[in-house]
């Protein structure tokens, strides 16, 4: 039932006030009439107490009056329309389409908010998810059903990186696949860049885009995350398909939450972002996952830049403690001209062991993984000593350790763009880089494989 006022009192920002208001409730939407105006501006109910109402605008307050505007409750919260269609489309912040094709015919609408997935339904993520990066599925395995962010930093190349995951992305098994991908607050020249590339190696065919650029409203920025995971968990858990979804970048949405919050005048958390800010972060994580019974999945990639590179600011820092490990991207090995930058050591996938193994990927692969992991973390070690102490005073294990991890960054973490690696072939680089060690040196892979392999 709508319900229409005259008495709006306030607007500051994406803010408006309307007084008098009875039986409004929470998230539900609000049309605003601005005289002079032929269209309506569409907000959300941020709060509603003692008959007033707090109003969250989906568009610009520029231009707005109090006098003469009206402010038409509609009675329901924010919903889209969901469709298998919706595949090999593009949408923005509000889910409506912006690629020039006509509007879809919804199969139902969704309410966007969702709902937590039931502890005791939830199915354990143990299935091998390919996202064709080596330091990813060969180090850091992804499973079906995980939340694994990348924590990435200003100028690094996380943008490359999510749409060669997103393009690449594949489960072994042959089952019906798809990629949601939600860019937040970027470049019209980023989301050029994700449109043509998807466009131009087909991969749009098996995805669902939803864009929102930094000239969009920022309330579009707070819906859109949602709006991706509420299509994703249609076709998950009603239409039998793995989904992948590619959020970016998560920094831009928590700016917007701030941005919102202190418009409502909230007492700040820290560094100024709103104290229910790892809450939430926690909506949108926790709807990842699998559910008994059902055929399907939702794996998220959160991917997230971290102001100055500082790991411990509270965006990455209350990300970590809701997901399932983190990729980090190393500036040095940016530095060095290596793509994708993933530094390895701080890295972690926290599910990798219930992914891998006979069936799964191989045999060999926990072995392996270790064994680079140490190797690596030693040949680094050894190339800080060789700078204080010179090449001359190392010893000639040492001296492998360090050519190991030049060529470790060389051959197995560098990385072309559009090179597909598949599991095994991202095990066979690690076997061949594992030659530059001393049998003896091998203590983490089983005498059998050793054999084998090498």
């Amino acid at each position: 039932m709508q319900k229409e006022y005259k008495s709006i009192t306030s607007i500051a920002g994406p803010l408006l006030v309307v007084e008098g208001v009875e039986g409004i409730k929470y998230e539900e939407l609000v049309e605003i009439q601005i005289p002079g105006e032929k269209g309506v501006r569409l907000g959300k109910v941020l709060e509603a107490s003692e008959g007033r109402a707090l109003v969250q605008m989906f568009e610009d307050t520029q231009g707005s009056k109090t006098e003469g505007s009206k402010a038409r409750f509609l009675g329901e919260t924010m919903k889209i329309g969901v469709s298998p269609d919706m595949l090999g489309r593009v949408f923005n912040g509000s889910g409506k389409p912006i690629d020039g094709r006509p509007e879809i015919i919804p199969e139902k609408r969704l309410d966007i908010s969702g709902q937590a997935i039931n502890p005791y339904s939830r199915d354990f993520p143990n299935d091998f998810f390919q996202t064709g990066i080596s330091t990813i599925d060969a180090l850091n395995t992804l499973v079906r059903g995980q939340k694994l962010p990348i924590f990435s930093g200003s100028g690094l190349p996380h943008n490359r990186m999510a749409a060669q995951i997103a393009r690449q992305a594949k489960v072994k098994d042959g089952s019906d696949f798809a990629v949601i991908f939600a860019a937040m607050g970027v470049t019209f020249e980023e989301a050029q860049f994700f449109q043509s590339e998807f466009e131009k190696t087909g991969a749009i065919e098996k995805a669902v885009l939803f864009i929102n650029t930094a000239d969009d409203p920022v309330v579009e920025r707070i819906a859109i995350p949602r709006l991706a995971l509420t299509t994703a968990e249609y076709l998950a858990y009603e239409k039998d398909m793995h989904v992948l979804v590619v959020l970016t970048d998560l920094t831009n949405y928590a700016e917007a939450l701030r941005e919102v919050s202190a418009a409502r005048k909230e007492v700040p958390g820290r560094r100024g972002y709103p104290g229910y800010l790892y809450t939430d972060l926690a909506t949108i994580y926790e709807r990842a996952g699998r559910i008994k019974g059902k055929k399907g999945s939702v794996t998220q990639i959160p991917i997230l830049t971290m102001p100055e590179d500082d790991i411990t600011h509270p965006i990455p820092d209350l990300t970590g403690y809701i997901t399932e490990g983190q990729i980090v991207m190393g500036r040095d090995l940016h530095r060095k001209g290596i793509y994708p930058p993933a530094d390895v050591l701080p890295s972690l996938s926290r599910l990798k062991d219930k992914g891998i193994g006979e069936g799964k990927t191989r045999a060999d692969h926990s072995g392996v993984m270790n064994q680079l992991y140490a190797s690596y973390a030693r040949g680094c070690d050894v190339r800080e000593l060789a700078v204080i102490l010179g090449e001359a005073a190392l010893d000639d294990i040492d001296r492998a350790y360090m050519k190991f991890a030049v060529e470790f960054e060389d051959k197995f973490i560098r990385q072309g763009e559009h090179e597909d690696r598949d599991i095994e072939r991202s095990l066979s680089i690690g076997w061949e880089l594992l030659k530059i060690l001393p049998k003896s040196e091998l203590k983490r892979i089983k005498e059998e494989y050793i054999e084998k392999y090498l």
